[in-house]
């Protein structure tokens, strides 16, 4: 086994529970700690904090999807999909929303 992985710190994938408020309601999201501080990069670099940046993540899926069936899953191929290199670009959240047809 790849020791990359094996012999990885436990450190980071302490579940780790944040209370947010989402849409006027305090939820309590568990994560592990890497998604955390993934999460809290991402937000940085939006130029939100971290509760921020979730708030408007939710407010934007429920606006295209309709519904979040397992939000946890959606955060964590967030951080999976901006290590893979995905980053909005300025024009994404500069520009004004587009309203539907």
């Amino acid at each position: 086994m790849c020791r990359v992985f094996a012999g990885q710190d436990p450190e980071g994938y302490r579940q780790i529970n944040r209370s947010i408020r989402i849409d006027g309601h305090s939820t309590s999201i568990q994560l592990e700690a890497t998604f955390w501080a993934l999460l809290d990069e991402i937000a940085d670099s939006q130029g939100l904090t971290t509760p921020k940046f979730i708030s408007k993540l939710y407010d934007e899926v429920i606006e295209i999807n309709g519904q979040i069936p397992n939000f946890a899953s959606m955060l964590r191929t967030t951080c999976a999909l901006y290590l893979k290199g995905h980053r909005p670009g300025i024009e994404e959240h500069t520009a004004p929303k587009r309203q539907a047809a």
